[in-house]
């Protein structure tokens, strides 16, 4: 059974409406995280900033949902200490890290244990619309604000909406494949 089903009124428009999954026996967690390592993605830091304070973390899993409106998603692990404070802020900015960043990657990633209040400190930031923090090195930097978030299984899918962007200098972006930084 697909996960979306196309309604017949809307089959002119594109337009698709979303049913929930029935629930099915998946791959083990070891095995999906083996299979997930081979695929090769882009690596981001996502920060927010406004009333509930400042705070990043590194992503793979983002994708654009649509250009109409122009708009992205991203998946944040429910536990992680940047939760609340994104669910308070309502604005991300995803700022796709050039090839090198590997540094910046583990910081926000949480692997050097400096503390999320220092993370930010030492690396020149700047803003667009939101007051999220944008990283002028970044690739390309996506201004959002939060339009819905849907929990499933451990994660929050956040479906952001972009108000503003910054390209950077054309060049190499980091990724990252078989658990390791690569460029492409």
């Amino acid at each position: 059974m697909s996960w979306i089903d196309q309604r017949p009124d809307d089959a002119m428009m594109g337009s698709f409406e979303a049913i929930g999954p029935e629930p099915i026996a998946t791959v083990a967690p070891a095995q999906f995280r083996e299979a997930m390592s081979r695929l090769g993605a882009a690596v981001h830091v996502v920060t927010t900033a406004g009333p509930a304070g400042k705070a990043g973390f590194t992503a793979t899993a983002v994708t654009s949902v649509s250009d109409q409106p122009a708009t992205l998603l991203v998946c944040l692990n429910r536990r992680s200490q940047v939760t609340p404070i994104l669910q308070e802020n309502r604005v991300l900015c995803i700022n796709t890290l050039r090839a090198g960043g590997d540094p910046v990657a583990d910081l926000f990633a949480g692997r050097t244990g400096v503390p999320m209040a220092e993370r930010f400190a030492g690396m020149d930031w700047m803003s667009l619309d939101t007051g999220a923090p944008v990283l002028p090195s970044a690739v390309i930097a996506f201004d959002c604000r939060v339009i819905e978030v849907k929990a499933v299984g451990t994660h929050n899918v956040i479906i952001a909406g972009v108000v503003a962007l910054r390209l950077g200098e054309p060049g190499p972006a980091l990724v990252y494949h078989e658990r390791a930084y690569k460029q492409v």
